[in-house]
């Protein structure tokens, strides 16, 4: 698809330059080939430059700038072809000269006669070629800053020309020149028609005549039903094989627009094809012929986008939120937009052709622009009258995206300036506005039907629900989540780029075409840098490329890992996870490296970037890399590990789910996870109830009463303690009377069980168990306490004596 949506832009670009301002000037023919020898080809690039530089120096040249920059451009990229193209001899020279070693030094014995003879041979010859790659990388150094020159009086020229101002259409000097220049233009025009006459006639003689009877039944065939035939094919293909939904829909709007362009743009090619079957056509109608069939070309891509977009049969395919009125009343104008950028090309380019006069020109344009800015100002308005007689009737206005005022408005601007400029004598201002306007409006609904393709293709791709997210779920193993994240960015970047793109194109200087638009960005793009380090949009990709395919082989060696080649060794599970972990971070460093070295970054590219970083480690950044530190530590010493039950001095227990880079997560008794950083295990007190897969004890405190039979109390509990399938037989179980006091012994029954975690559960059972038995024995746990309670005498009070 980024394939397609490349040619289609262009191929936009292409067909909408020959309507556009921007083209005023014919295109040169093909730059001559390289010589066979550099000498003859840098002799005929150097006499290529000065003849351009002698046409700018020459007033009254009527080169238009455009061939003498394109000219330019052919010498810069011959120049650049020829150096590349003599850069390995000059490393066959090198090496020749290498086997015959170092010339003898002075006082040393001389070399062989025949020896020196070759080496001076060789010396000579790499001196020449190295002259010619030099004068090569001249030329095209002095071909760049021509080309650039050029550029800058072009623009110079188009404002010049914007600026520019005639008698006004309402006054009798504006009609009075077209009047008087009419007979001489039209005498032009017939020694054309007769030009094209003669070549016709000539193309309908044998051998020529039955090549161009087949060419124009086939370009009869095409116009007649090849579009409604093709496209039926396509909706057959689509129906087939393409899901049901948003996709279908943008595949049909998408193939109706470029089917017009196919079967007319064919069609047209194919007559001027049957024409010029033998080379009858000279170059100049050849030239003309091939600008028209550029016409058609766009005339065509104009109707089918129009068609695409509006869809009035079947409004289940629209894609812009509009009503099926309004669809009606806007279906003519795609088509009056086209017939009048045709007309008027094919009179532009004919007037040129033929030289007519300044007058008749100025005239010609100035109704190409009433009429294209007329047409956009009357579907604007039938749109406006449709929206109000839709809110009349009750009906939910529809919604409209802020850039679609943004532009509606500048439309109308577009329309009221255009119409001011010819009636004030502004001509070629006028001229320019309208053009734009028609070359802008294509361009947008070109991006705003690509953007639904694209769209609704990544989504049916990359969905979860769709059997394209399932199949990459089922194969590479993706959560549902991250295919719908890859979803939206892969759509937002298709999004940003086409807009980009879009305003690249329309803000592209004047004069300038597709092949100006790359060189432009490439330059543009080229000549920014970060530092030392320069942008290039060829390196960035590289880099992407690299690092997306180094994270690819690097999680599908930790899967591998994880899931086949380690749990199949005697590794327990924790020492498994760290070595992913640790493979995990060395590869990810690995990855980054190989991105830099193939963005081409050094370390004096990133210095400045280690300087900056280095203030904010030392203080912002200290803890977090203490804790890195600290992660790697517990990775590679492994005092705790992933299963670990662990107890820190913080009053955090639990068990270690995940060591990461920079924290660990313990999960509580209450199945909470609790965030400590790394360094906190490392610096603290920690205890590992089970490091080294540590037994666990069962304690029993059992106060019983001083009548009570020790011995049975032991005899009976310490049965119950090795009865219990969970406790070990070593360490065996064993009873003390640890304390008499107060009229209570107290028995410390302790027992061992396999692992800490059983410790709970085996205690519980235990106490159940004796409890149970010293009920049924008659033992009673502690002697019943007695209280006495006496009742005192109140108090008598002693009378005071009386004195």
């Amino acid at each position: 698809m980024p394939s397609l949506l490349r040619f289609l832009l262009l191929l936009l670009l292409t067909f909408g330059s020959t309507v556009s301002p921007a083209q005023d000037n014919d295109q040169p023919p093909p730059a001559t080939a390289p010589a066979a020898t550099p000498a003859p080809t840098l002799e005929q690039l150097g006499s290529q430059l000065d003849t351009v530089k002698a046409s700018l120096k020459n007033k009254t040249s009527d080169t238009p700038l455009a061939d003498l920059r394109n000219t330019a451009l052919g010498v810069q990229d011959q120049a650049s072809e020829l150096a590349t193209s003599l850069a390995p001899q000059m490393t066959a020279l090198q090496a020749q000269l290498a086997v015959l070693g170092p010339a003898p030094a002075k006082g040393a014995p001389a070399e062989a006669p025949e020896v020196a003879a070759q080496r001076r041979k060789l010396d000579k010859a790499q001196a020449d070629l190295d002259a010619q790659i030099k004068q090569a990388q001249l030329l095209g150094q002095n071909a760049t800053q021509l080309a650039a020159q050029i550029s800058g009086l072009r623009n110079d020229e188009f404002q010049a020309r914007l600026a520019s101002r005639t008698a006004t259409p309402f006054s009798h000097t504006f009609w009075a020149d077209p009047v008087r220049t009419f007979p001489d233009d039209v005498v032009r025009l017939k020694r054309l028609g007769s030009r094209y006459a003669s070549a016709v006639a000539q193309a309908w003689q044998p051998p020529n005549r039955e090549p161009l009877a087949w060419c124009l039944i086939a370009a009869a065939l095409l116009l007649g039903g090849g579009r409604w035939v093709l496209e039926r094919l396509l909706l057959l293909l689509a129906t087939r094989h393409v899901p049901d939904g948003h996709l279908r829909r943008s595949a049909m709007a998408t193939a109706v627009a470029l089917t017009a362009v196919l079967t007319t743009g064919l069609a047209a090619q194919l007559v001027y094809l049957g024409l010029n079957w033998n080379d009858i056509l000279d170059d100049d109608l050849a030239a003309l012929a091939t600008r028209v069939v550029g016409l058609v070309c766009f005339a065509a891509y104009v109707t089918g986008l129009g068609r695409a977009l509006l869809s009035v049969r079947r409004p289940s395919w629209r894609l812009p939120a509009l009503s099926d009125l309004a669809a009606q009343r806007l279906r003519l104008f795609p088509w009056l937009l086209a017939a009048a950028a045709l007309l008027f090309g094919l009179l532009d380019r004919t007037s040129r052709a033929v030289g007519t006069s300044l007058p008749a020109s100025v005239a010609t344009r100035g109704l190409f622009a009433l009429v294209i800015s007329g047409l956009i100002g009357l579907a604007l308005l039938r749109l406006r009258r449709t929206r109000q007689a839709a809110a009349a009737d009750g009906a939910e206005p529809e919604h409209r995206p802020l850039w679609i005022g943004l532009l509606t408005a500048a439309a109308t601007l577009g329309v009221i300036v255009s119409w001011l400029g010819v009636a004030t004598g502004f001509i070629a201002l006028a001229f320019f506005v309208a053009v734009q306007m028609l070359w802008i409006g294509v361009i947008v609904a070109t991006v705003y039907l690509l953007i639904y393709l694209l769209t609704d293709l990544i989504n049916t791709t990359l969905l979860p629900h769709g059997r394209g997210g399932q199949r990459l779920q089922a194969t590479f193993e993706l959560a549902p989540h991250t295919l719908e994240q890859a979803a939206v960015l892969l759509a937002g970047i298709c999004r940003v780029g086409l807009v980009l793109l879009a305003l690249a194109t329309v803000l592209t200087p004047f004069g300038a075409g597709p092949k100006d638009l790359l060189a432009s960005a490439e330059q543009t793009l080229g000549n920014v840098k970060l530092g030392e380090l320069a942008i290039n949009p060829g390196t960035i990709f590289g880099g992407v490329l690299v690092l997306l395919a180094g994270m690819f082989v690097l999680r599908m060696l930790k899967r591998w890992l994880a899931e086949q080649l380690l749990p199949k060794s005697t590794m327990e599970k924790g020492m498994q996870d760290s070595i992913v972990t640790l493979l995990g971070y060395v590869g990810g460093l690995l990855v980054v490296v190989l991105t830099l070295a193939a963005l081409h970054v050094d370390l004096k590219s990133i210095t400045w970037i280690v300087s900056a970083l280095s203030v904010g480690i030392g203080f912002g950044l200290q803890a977090i890399v203490q804790n890195f530190i600290s992660g790697l530590i517990l990775l590679v010493e492994r005092p705790v590990k992933v299963g670990d039950w662990v107890s820190l001095s913080s009053d955090v227990e639990g068990d270690i789910r995940r060591i990461n880079v920079r924290a660990t997560e313990i999960q509580m008794g209450d199945r909470s996870t609790v965030i400590v950083p790394n360094s906190q295990l490392i610096t603290q007190n920690v205890r590992n109830v089970t490091l080294a897969n540590a037994q666990g004890r069962v304690q029993i405190k059992l106060p019983m009463p001083l009548d009570t039979d020790a011995g049975k109390v032991r005899e009976l509990v310490l049965g119950i303690l090795r009865a219990h399938h969970g406790t070990l037989a070593v360490p065996a179980p064993y009873v003390q009377l640890e304390n008499l006091n107060n009229g209570v012994m107290t028995f410390n029954c302790v027992a061992y069980v396999g692992s800490p975690r059983e410790v709970s559960g085996v205690k519980s059972d235990l106490l159940f168990e004796i409890l149970k038995r010293l009920r049924s024995e008659g033992l009673p746990m502690t002697s019943p306490q007695s209280m006495l309670v006496r009742t005192l005498p109140p108090l008598v009070e002693e009378d005071e004596p009386t004195g």
